[in-house]
């Protein structure tokens, strides 16, 4: 990944009342040392082993079996009762993205891990679907290879008035290299490009 001039924030608040276009180019902000860092993280123990945990508990699934699982995700969305929710939102993963996000006061926006199947395993907070194997933050990364990382188009948030860019990797065993999940973090591009911006 190339290394290119960084954002000034001006420029990125500039552009933000427009919603239009992200004003530069989203490697000059997700750098290697931003990839290196989430790497290191997600590679603690309590990942691999809550990941590895879902893989055996639900093996290979169905579609039919996956679709049925992200429709009692939704459905308890709307509901009083979410045992499916509250379950995967209260595991000790779940709990410990939540710590990364707020130790990155701000930086990142959500975190969220993915199984086999492309299904959420833990999460910093609820995501509006369970299974995320049909979009490319599992198609470009679990679904290619163990190394695989896609850096997703930068978008505008309207209600924060912030650029954010979700980066999704593929976890894999640090011995052998096999695969056996996925990670997307979120990352606020105003908040990085605010870091950045020598002070005068």
């Amino acid at each position: 990944m190339r290394n290119f001039a960084f954002i000034p924030l001006m420029c990125l608040a500039a552009s933000s009342s427009l919603a239009q276009e992200f004003p530069g180019r989203v490697e000059s902000l997700i750098t290697p040392d931003v990839i290196e860092e989430i790497k290191g993280w997600s590679s603690q123990p309590i990942v691999k082993l809550a990941v590895e945990a879902q893989n055996q508990r639900h093996g290979v699934l169905t579609q039919d079996e996956i679709d049925e699982l992200d429709k009692t995700w939704r459905e308890e969305a709307q509901a009083d009762d979410k045992p499916l929710i509250s379950a995967t939102i209260a595991s000790p993963l779940s709990n410990y993205l939540l710590k990364r996000q707020a130790a990155s006061v701000g930086l990142y926006k959500e975190i969220f891990i993915m199984d086999v199947n492309g299904l959420n395993v833990g999460q910093s907070s609820i995501t509006t679907d369970y299974w995320q194997g049909d979009e490319e933050k599992f198609q470009k990364t679990f679904a290619i290879g163990p190394t695989e990382i896609f850096i997703d188009k930068p978008e505008f948030d309207d209600g924060l008035k912030i650029w954010t860019s979700q980066v999704s990797m593929t976890l894999a065993d640090k011995d052998s290299g096999d695969a056996f999940g996925a990670i997307t973090v979120e990352i606020n591009l105003t908040e990085l490009s605010r870091r950045r911006t020598p002070a005068f």
